[in-house]
């Protein structure tokens, strides 16, 4: 709202200074400043409304160090991230702007979803909340929505360079050739980066063009199906990973600075031309929205490190991860998630493999056997009498590591 108000004094006024809000750099300066003040300052006023309203986190005795002092600590602190990330994304971003759209659908989506399963567990002494086939179904819908948006939505085009032969003849003529014009027009595609192959392009038509090249037509079917997944593993990650005091939150607030570098650059032509990637033109609107939740998620950690003194709950755990989902197959690296989201994608592997085998082993021996002391991951580490505040940091150390990972793949053809 802002950003079109400053926009008619620019035009209509020259107003001075308005112009600057025709920057990315400067709405999202301006976003994270505004999300970690919302989400300090008025965060302890949610965590005390919480706190009047009994709102406590029930503790199940695992048999963990220091479990039982969390009991009663307010939960249900998703709504602090939810709040300090849409406030000024409403005032700072171009609302019309597809991408936008699609995270502000995908917050309140997911943390309704959220929401409805932490109530129901606080509220209606449900310990279960909401039974796991709504949750999927509605991470399902989220898939369908965003898979069909972007696949057929006119906004949602990329920019691929024209060959490297015309590009030196356009410089033969005139050396001072736009960049711009090393670009062919914006066109669909279903192209998405992947790491270790030619020019770190994939196209999902290929799964079934090479069957048929007419069926290149129902390339919006393997899309959308994997939107579904993406949307629905990485959600459940987050929910998994959020088990001890700063973790989720922490881990995610490294993860989506990542994407921001990846938005932003994927979205300026001269840095996308530079660093020979995808050009995603309005792509980098998303920047302003990725400043804004980063600073909602610090600001949440100012009260979620050790010692909590308030939870996110399912309302803020599956809203990070269908988030982080999204703007991921937004700008198109949806498939560097497993290293990007290590540390989700290990929670959910320690879960799976415990399952599994405790199954296997119990039909087999008649007495189910574990791999892990205890999952998700940290809880093994707790269980060997680490500290959660050391599990914390060291996972945040792996979780900057993979970052880094992530971003140099991108130079590996």
């Amino acid at each position: 709202m802002l950003y079109y108000l400053f926009e008619y004094l620019e035009q209509q006024f020259q107003f001075p200074g308005a112009s600057l809000f025709g920057f990315i750099t400067f709405r999202a300066a301006m976003a994270i400043i505004l999300s970690l003040l919302i989400s300090t300052v008025y965060g302890k006023r949610i965590i005390r409304f919480l706190q009047k309203k009994q709102v406590g986190e029930t503790i199940r005795d695992l048999g963990l160090e220091g479990q039982a002092q969390k009991a009663g600590t307010p939960t249900m602190g998703g709504i602090i991230i939810i709040l300090a990330t849409l406030i000024p994304v409403l005032l700072l971003s171009k609302l019309e702007n597809i991408y936008i759209i699609l995270l502000i659908i995908t917050t309140v989506w997911m943390g309704a979803i959220g929401f409805i399963d932490d109530y129901i567990k606080k509220f209606k002494n449900d310990k279960q909340g909401l039974k796991g086939r709504f949750k999927v179904l509605g991470q399902v819908g989220l898939g369908i929505i965003v898979g069909a948006t972007l696949y057929f939505h006119n906004d949602v085009t990329v920019k691929e360079k024209i060959p490297m032969v015309e590009q030196q003849q356009l410089l033969q003529e005139d050396p001072n050739t736009s960049v711009a014009k090393f670009f062919k027009d914006e066109e669909k595609s279903t192209k998405t980066t992947i790491p270790f192959v030619k020019k770190n392009e994939f196209d999902y038509a290929d799964l079934i063009t090479w069957i048929n090249p007419d069926l290149g037509k129902y390339a919006w079917i393997i899309f959308i199906l994997a939107s579904i997944f993406i949307i629905t593993a990485v959600s459940n990650g987050a929910n998994l990973t959020d088990g001890i005091d700063g973790l989720a939150a922490g881990s995610s607030a490294i993860i989506v600075l990542t994407l921001g570098i990846f938005a932003w650059v994927s979205g300026n032509i001269i840095f996308s031309d530079y660093l020979n990637i995808m050009y995603i033109p309005r792509v980098e609107e998303i920047t302003i929205y990725i400043a804004a939740f980063v600073g909602a998620l610090v600001g949440f950690l100012w009260y979620n490190t050790y010692p909590a003194q308030v939870f996110m709950g399912d309302t803020g755990s599956l809203t990070i991860g269908g988030i982080i989902a999204v703007i991921a197959i937004a700008v198109r690296k949806e498939w560097l998630i497993p290293l990007l989201c290590g540390i989700f994608l290990a929670e959910n592997l320690s879960v799976m493999l415990q399952v599994s085998y405790f199954k296997y082993t119990k039909k087999k021996y008649g007495e189910g056997r574990r791999i892990f002391k205890m999952s998700p991951l940290h809880h093994h580490y707790q269980k060997l009498g680490y500290h959660e505040s050391k599990i914390v940091t060291r996972f945040w150390i792996v979780g900057i590591l993979l970052a880094i990972l992530t971003i140099v793949t991108l130079k590996i053809r």
